[in-house]
């Protein structure tokens, strides 16, 4: 009857283990800095469309993302 107690003991301490570690929270993002003021460029040819830049969150920081022409299919 000792063995049976200590199994479950231990499985019940496994298994608060395992629910812990499932409960970590990601910190709260810093705010999205302002658009970037862009210079938009000759399109190279006809039939492009401007993709305007924006920020992309990334690992840890937000990372700007150039405007660039795009073909129109």
């Amino acid at each position: 009857m000792k063995k049976r107690s200590t199994f479950h003991a231990a499985l019940l301490s496994c298994l608060c283990a395992a629910m812990l570690t499932a409960c970590v929270v990601e910190p709260a993002r810093p705010p999205q800095p302002p658009a970037r003021v862009e210079v938009v460029p000759v399109a190279p040819a006809p039939g492009y469309h401007w993709v305007k830049g924006h920020y992309r969150w990334v690992g840890s920081n937000w990372e700007w993302i150039p405007g660039h022409w795009v073909a129109v299919p």
